[in-house]
C-alpha cells in the first residue's frame, strides 16, 4: 500500500499513462501527478476527464483525449497542449492495446475479503489493458480503492469486473468521492421533444439513453406513464435510468443479457452510486460488448435515444463539433445507431432542439447544407429518426428529396421554406444549394 504521492512519484518524467473513461479516473492520484512540475515528456491516453488536477496545466504533459468534456475544453482554450483522437467507444480498447501505455491506473471499490476491488463506476475500453499492466514486470498497475465507490458487479466469469489487489503493483486506499453529474433542468423545449421521441418506446421495448435533460426528460415520461416490462442496454447508466427501475417500469425480458441492465459506466448523482452500491440489477460490461452492433441488435425493440448539434437536408449530423471546433465525441452514438438498424422494429433518435441563437440572431439548426469545415459525427445512411420540439422525421428508407421535405415540416416555422427550396433542389442526387 502507498499514498498517493508516492504512487506518482513512480511514474517517470518521460513515460505514458492510460486514464480509463471519466468516472473510471482515480482522483487522488492524479492530483499527486498535478503536484509534480519535472514532466520532460508525459503523453496521457484517456477520455472525458472526470478529475480537476493541475497536471494538464504542467509543461511536458500531452493529454490525447477520446473524448471532449467541459476539463478538456476548458484546457484547450487555455492553451494546454491537449489533442483529439477521432474514435467510436468501441475502438478504445484496441487503440489502448496499439498505445500500450506503460503505466495504467485506475479507480475502484475498497477490497473485499478475498482482496477483490470492483472496478464501480466503469468497464469502458481500459480493462484488458489494466489486466496486462498489472501481469507485466515492466509495467505499472495503479490502484485507488476508494471506501467512496459503489461495488458493483459484470458476468463473471468471462466479464468479472474487478481487479485483484496482487495485480496491483500499487494499491492507494482512500476516502475519495467519485465527480457527480449534476442534473439539468429541463426547458419547455426539452420536454416537447422528450414528449416526441417517448412515443417511440412501447412497453416491452430496450432502450439506451444519454447525458442531458432530455434523455432525463424521456425516463421521466416513461417512468410516470404506463409503460412497462422495458429493458436498459446502454453505454452510460444515469439516474433516469433509475429513477425506471425505482418506478417498477423495467422487467429486462430482452432476449440478452435477460434479468439486468446493462452498461459500461455510470455517471450522475451521489443518490445513483449509493443504488448501484450491492445492486446485482445492473452490471457492467466491457465497451466492445455493450457497444457491439450485433449485441445491441439482439435487444428486443431497441429504441437507442441520442443527441446532436446540427442536421442537413440529406440527414447528415453534427453531434461532436461547433463551428469545426471539438465539443465532445463521437462515444457510441453511432455504435447504436448501427445496431438499432439491424433489425426493422428497432429505433435510433437523434434529438435536438430547432434552433439556436448566436450573437442575437436565431439560426436553424437543420440547415440545406453545412458549411466548410464542418465535422460529420453520423453519416446520412446511419440515421433513422430526428426529433425536435415540432415533432419527428422518420428518415430511413427515405429519397433525399423525402427527408429534406420531413425536416422541414420540423424545423422552426421561419425557416421552413428555404429547407423545401433545398429538398426540392437535392430531387434526384443533386446539390441542395442554389
Amino acid at each position: 500500500m502507498a499514498s498517493a504521492a508516492e504512487a506518482a512519484a513512480r511514474v517517470r518524467p518521460l513515460d505514458t499513462l492510460g486514464l480509463p473513461l471519466g468516472p473510471g479516473q482515480p482522483p487522488e492520484f492524479l492530483r499527486a501527478l498535478g503536484e509534480r512540475d519535472d514532466w520532460t515528456d508525459l503523453r496521457v491516453y484517456g477520455a472525458l476527464l472526470g478529475v480537476a488536477t493541475e497536471l494538464f496545466s504542467r509543461s511536458g504533459v500531452h493529454l490525447l483525449s477520446g473524448f471532449y468534456g467541459p476539463f478538456e475544453r476548458a484546457l484547450r482554450d487555455a492553451g494546454a497542449n491537449i489533442g483529439f483522437a477521432p474514435a467510436d467507444f468501441r475502438r478504445f480498447a484496441p487503440l489502448y492495446e496499439r498505445q500500450r501505455p506503460r503505466v495504467m491506473c485506475t479507480a475502484a471499490s475498497s477490497p473485499d475479503a478475498d482482496g477483490w476491488c470492483s472496478l464501480s463506476l466503469h468497464a469502458g475500453g481500459s480493462i484488458g489493458e489494466i489486466h496486462r499492466a498489472g501481469a507485466d514486470p515492466d509495467r505499472l498497475l495503479v490502484v485507488e480503492a476508494s471506501s467512496r465507490y459503489p461495488h458493483t458487479v459484470g458476468l463473471p466469469p468471462e466479464h468479472p469486473h474487478r481487479v485483484h489487489v496482487d495485480e496491483a503493483d500499487i494499491l492507494i486506499e482512500t476516502d475519495a468521492e467519485p465527480l457527480e453529474l449534476p442534473a439539468a433542468e429541463p426547458t419547455e423545449v426539452d420536454r416537447a421533444i422528450a414528449a416526441h421521441a417517448s412515443a417511440f418506446v412501447e412497453s416491452g421495448s430496450t432502450i439506451q439513453t444519454g447525458i442531458g435533460a432530455v434523455p432525463s426528460m424521456i425516463a421521466s415520461i416513461l417512468a410516470t406513464g404506463d409503460r412497462s416490462d422495458l429493458g436498459i442496454h446502454s453505454e452510460m447508466f444515469t439516474d433516469g435510468l433509475m429513477e425506471l427501475h425505482l418506478a417498477g417500469a423495467v422487467g429486462n425480458r430482452k432476449g440478452i443479457f435477460d434479468g439486468v441492465s446493462v452498461a459500461t459506466f455510470a455517471f450522475g448523482s451521489r443518490r445513483l452510486y449509493d443504488w448501484l452500491d450491492g445492486n446485482g440489477d445492473v452490471v457492467f460490461l466491457p465497451v466492445d460488448v455493450v457497444n457491439s452492433a450485433d449485441v445491441i441488435s439482439r435487444n428486443r425493440r431497441m429504441v437507442s435515444i441520442s443527441a446532436a448539434l446540427a442536421v442537413d437536408v440529406h440527414g447528415q449530423v453534427v453531434a461532436d463539433t461547433i463551428a469545426g471546433r471539438q465539443y465532445s465525441g463521437t462515444g457510441g452514438q453511432e455504435d447504436f445507431a448501427a445496431g438499432a438498424g439491424l433489425e426493422l422494429e428497432d429505433r435510433s433518435l437523434l434529438c435536438l432542439p430547432s434552433t439556436v441563437e448566436i450573437g442575437g440572431e436565431l439560426r436553424s439548426r437543420i440547415v440545406p447544407a453545412f458549411e466548410r469545415g464542418a465535422v460529420i459525427t453520423t453519416p446520412r445512411h446511419q440515421v433513422d429518426v430526428i426529433v425536435t420540439e415540432h415533432g419527428a422525421a422518420e428518415l430511413a428508407g427515405k429519397t433525399v428529396h423525402q427527408r429534406g421535405l420531413e425536416l422541414a415540416r420540423i424545423a422552426h416555422p421561419d425557416f421552413r421554406d428555404e429547407l423545401i427550396a433545398a429538398a426540392e433542389r437535392a430531387s434526384g442526387g443533386n446539390s441542395p444549394l442554389p
